[in-house]
């Protein structure tokens, strides 16, 4: 839960990318035990040999650092939020996700982006804590937290899990996140062909499959300047120096390294900034060439 008082929020975190003001909206940090059992590949040893990680990244013991949080920015007028969390009182097989009470909305109000305000939601892909904040119980039933909002995500996405055999805890967060968006007509299916597709003038979904069937991730332009959210394609920036490290619910280990390691080599090198949806602050950097794989050299927010 937010450690600021739910009513005095902590001002956002935000990166400026051309003329479009990019605010991280938090929601938890993620339990320790997060990581290893996300990312079991990434070791103690394995990470701590990258340096580079602590003590943003990593602790001195090699544990891994998560977040949940989400993006919001207004470009060119519309206002868009990238994922939506994990959502309070929801029942969920994870103690760390279950029956949550966070400040997530108070941040994305004191950001200036007020639940009715959302023009657009983007999905990068439909799990547990990218969707829970898509709704809110009002007397007993889930409703839309965004009204005014279409939310978005990808025909695959959405024609796989409807195929899939779920097990309840699925079924449940579908039943109170996804089922309830759609049953409002407010859910947009968008196709995405291999070189991405545009949704609006510099904002752009950019296909990374593998952790899910229709997984994107979300690229924003404005004046020469580009910024990359990358959803769950790299959950950590351990994986910048191993992209083979995958996580333990990709549905497709194979597909979402390769994922990985294309949007990798489409970013090292560049200016583009990358947020990652649960890396911890710092949140953001520039990926370069580090020893045979990558490393993310970070960007701090911006000082308000």
């Amino acid at each position: 839960m937010s450690t600021a008082p739910a009513n005095h929020p902590a001002a956002a975190p935000t990166w400026t990318v051309g003329d479009v003001t990019i605010h991280r909206i938090d929601e938890i940090p993620l339990p320790p035990a997060t990581a290893p059992w996300l990312l079991p590949d990434a070791t103690p040893d394995l990470v701590a040999g990258q340096d580079w990680l602590r003590p943003h990244f990593a602790d001195d013991q090699g544990a891994l650092h998560i977040d949940s949080h989400s993006f919001a920015f207004t470009l060119n007028g519309l206002r868009v939020l990238v994922d939506t969390g994990i959502g309070n009182g929801k029942q969920r097989a994870n103690p760390a996700w279950h029956e949550l009470n966070s400040d997530y909305l108070h941040n994305l109000t004191a950001a200036g982006f007020p639940p009715a305000s959302i023009d657009l939601v983007i999905l990068t892909h439909l799990h547990a804590d990218h969707v829970g904040w898509n709704t809110r119980k009002a007397h007993g039933t889930w409703v839309p937290t965004f009204p005014s909002a279409r939310y978005l995500t990808t025909r695959s996405e959405r024609e796989f899990w409807a195929g899939y055999d779920m097990d309840e805890a699925r079924a449940e967060m579908f039943r109170d996140s996804v089922n309830p968006v759609e049953e409002a007509g407010l859910l947009d299916l968008v196709d995405v062909p291999a070189e991405g597709v545009e949704i609006v003038p510099g904002l752009r979904l950019l296909p990374t499959p593998g952790h899910t069937p229709g997984h994107v991730a979300v690229q924003l332009t404005s004046h020469g300047r580009a910024a990359v959210i990358t959803g769950d394609c790299i959950h950590h920036p351990v994986q910048l120096a191993h992209p083979a490290i995958g996580a333990c619910v990709d549905i497709d280990p194979q597909q979402s390294e390769t994922s990985r390691r294309t949007l990798l080599a489409s970013l090292a090198g560049t200016d583009a900034l990358v947020l990652g949806t649960h890396f911890a602050p710092p949140t953001a950097g520039h990926v370069t060439l580090h020893e045979g794989g990558y490393r993310l050299s970070p960007v701090h927010a911006d000082a308000h």
